[in-house]
């Protein structure tokens, strides 16, 4: 025992130095073969901002920070009362010009009508003084009469035309503040989940007025940065898996984006080594059914790619893996 101790002794630095140097190797090459790029960044999805699109009152939110909503949920509502008001007015302006259209075709068949009588009265007055009946005093009166019949018409047929555009007007407008009442219900354009509530019921908001910010969970992504000669490889569609620092399991991905221009690494990367270099900025995304799959909350917070906003706002880094 008395030498076996010394072995053992030397057998435990021995595996020591292996695992450090397996652990400098790992950390150095991330464990990967000869082909594979990787990179770090963090787990994102697009956001979407619910913003007013006419200046108003917030009267209601129906959502709170968190919330996961289906595309076609309502998520606040604008006070639409004002907006009502002048929606009755116009709609009864269109009723008033509807009316005054009739009123002209009216009219119109009752200057045809002069026109006609002043027709047959021209007609006659013409035949008795070419047989020397009547004068052409009174040819030529009839014949006036006929003139202003025709002008009168014309006139109408004018004035049908105009007020058939101003019911084209008024519905129009009809419709503007029917747009805009129902624009007044802000609606979850996508599968998301809420992350800010920017606004409150009361507020009064201006046009474009931010009210939610939604996260698209149709499009969770995680952005790198490659140097040239391995975003030059990098295809798009390839392979990827992205891992978390603090899960042994990775998440699979593909590439969907690679940048075809180059930029200076951004800050996130510490190394003065590397801020010199010229990357390409890589888009990893998950597929969106993996997402959909793991979308509850009650689902482990790693399988959902940290997409829960309490999760998401930790910053921690993530590795991406692609096979190129």
């Amino acid at each position: 025992m008395k030498y076996l101790r010394p072995l053992i002794a030397v057998a435990i630095v021995l595996a020591a130095v292996a695992a450090i140097g397996w652990y400098v190797w790992d950390q150095n090459t991330g464990g990967l073969p000869e082909g594979f790029a990787t990179g770090n960044g963090r787990i994102e999805a697009d956001q979407i901002d619910i913003a007013t699109k006419v200046p108003g009152r917030v009267a209601e939110i129906r959502v709170s920070e968190g919330q996961l909503v289906q595309p076609g949920e309502v998520l606040a509502v604008m006070d639409t009362r004002e907006l009502e008001a002048q929606l009755a007015r116009a709609e009864a302006d269109a009723a008033r010009a509807a009316s005054q259209v009739e009123e002209v075709r009216a009219l119109i068949e009752q200057r045809r009508a002069e026109r006609t009588l002043a027709e047959e009265e021209f007609t006659r007055a013409t035949e008795l003084a070419e047989r020397g009946v009547n004068s052409q005093a009174v040819a030529d009166t009839a014949k006036t009469r006929l003139a202003t019949s025709e002008a009168a018409l014309n006139a109408a047929l004018a004035m049908l035309n105009t007020s058939e555009r101003g019911v084209d007007a008024a519905l129009a407008l009809v419709t503007q503040y029917e747009t805009q009442i129902a624009d007044a219900t802000l609606t979850a354009p996508v599968l998301g989940r809420i992350l800010y509530r920017l606004s409150q019921p009361g507020e009064v908001l201006g046009g474009g007025g931010k009210v939610i910010t939604l996260l698209d969970l149709s499009q969770v992504y995680m952005e790198m940065f490659l140097p040239a000669d391995e975003a030059m490889r990098t295809g798009l569609g390839a392979e990827a898996r992205i891992r978390l620092d603090s899960i042994p399991y990775a998440i699979p991905a593909y590439v969907s984006f690679v940048s075809p221009e180059a930029q200076f690494t951004p800050k996130q990367v510490e190394t003065a080594e590397e801020r010199e270099k010229l990357m390409f900025r890589v888009k990893v995304r998950l597929p969106e059914e993996l997402v959909k799959a793991y979308i509850d909350p009650g689902q482990d917070r790693v399988a959902r790619g940290c997409l829960y906003p309490p999760c998401r706002g930790r910053g921690s880094a993530l590795a991406g893996r692609i096979r190129r």
